[in-house]
């Protein structure tokens, strides 16, 4: 009889990698990176590289310092600083990307044991971080090609004023897919993202009904405030809805792990999002909503796991 051997989890076993699922979030995110770079010009280009190149040097100066296996291989810095970037508009002060970046990575990241123990999405947190910090990370400047950046309101503030009974103008829903209205550099344009939530999807990156749970519930909760399909359709496009959904919300170690508990998570950020745009006094909550849910994800994981044959829930 031959010698039953006995090992620790996990016993199923995947060729995929750290690095092959960063690599293809990255290639995902490209059209996004391109139409930013193409809509705000060189300072657009100039954030992503700050962003980036202070996340790389963040993570590997702290193994150094720490003694601890350098792991900038893996490319998951490359996709905070990326996400980051693209989660803040093109006149950001540069200083203010670069303590963005190493907050995200030393602060959230690193000093929590590195990837698969932060407890919160790194590029969110920093997102948040520079929100509370600098007054200038709020807002969101107009895509403009060949001139200079201009302040201009966004859908969301112009929605607002519009449900207060005031005036604004909306740009069409055309402008709205192809990224011409304002807001940060990687959330305007909703073709880029859709592009790469196909390709993340086809290559079974992430689960198509994490990010369609959160979109879905921001439209039916924006339609029963609005009563309007149209206004709901603009909530959707507008903001930080899309990357977030498709980017952030899906991430393997800040969200539940069991497929109840991704529902719960994404439409748990769906409702806080619509509280903080119809009632808070953010214009866009979508930030502040994932890292929320980031910090609820292991009790929902708790929650909705799934319980052997006879067991009792402790």
């Amino acid at each position: 009889m031959e010698k039953l051997i006995v090992s620790s989890s996990p016993h199923i076993r995947s060729s995929v990698t750290t690095r092959r699922l960063m690599a293809d979030v990255l290639i995902a995110l490209v059209p996004a990176t391109v139409a930013a770079v193409v809509l705000f010009g060189l300072s657009a280009f100039v954030i992503i590289f700050a962003c980036v190149a202070t996340a790389v040097l963040s993570e590997y100066l702290f193994n150094l310092i720490t003694k601890k296996k350098q792991t900038v291989g893996d490319l998951s810095a490359v996709v905070t600083g990326l996400l980051l970037a693209l989660n803040i508009h093109a006149d950001v002060p540069v200083w203010q990307c670069v303590i963005g970046a190493i907050f995200s990575i030393v602060v959230v990241k690193c000093l929590f044991g590195g990837l698969g123990c932060n407890f919160a999405n790194p590029a969110i947190t920093g997102r948040v971080f520079m929100l509370i910090a600098f007054s200038e990370t709020g807002g969101g400047t107009m895509p403009v090609i060949g001139t200079d950046l201009v302040a201009g309101a966004t859908p969301l503030e112009s929605i607002g004023k519009i449900l207060k009974g005031g005036s604004a103008a909306l740009p069409s829903i055309g402008d709205m897919f192809l990224g011409l209205r304002g807001g940060a550099m990687g959330e305007t344009c909703a073709v880029a993202l859709l592009l790469g939530f196909v390709y993340l999807v086809a290559r079974r990156v992430i689960d198509w009904y994490v990010p369609a749970t959160f979109v879905g519930t921001v439209f039916l909760f924006s339609l029963c405030v609005t009563g309007d399909p149209l206004l709901s359709l603009y909530e959707i496009l507008a903001g930080g809805l899309l990357i977030g959904a498709i980017f952030m919300a899906t991430d393997y170690v800040t969200g539940p792990i069991n497929k109840l508990g991704r529902v719960v998570f994404a439409f748990g950020c769906g409702i806080i999002t619509c509280l903080i745009r119809f009632f808070g006094a953010y214009p866009e909550g979508v930030s502040f909503a994932i890292l929320f849910m980031n910090i609820l994800s292991p009790y929902i994981e708790k929650w909705t796991a799934k319980r052997p044959l006879g067991g009792t829930r402790k």
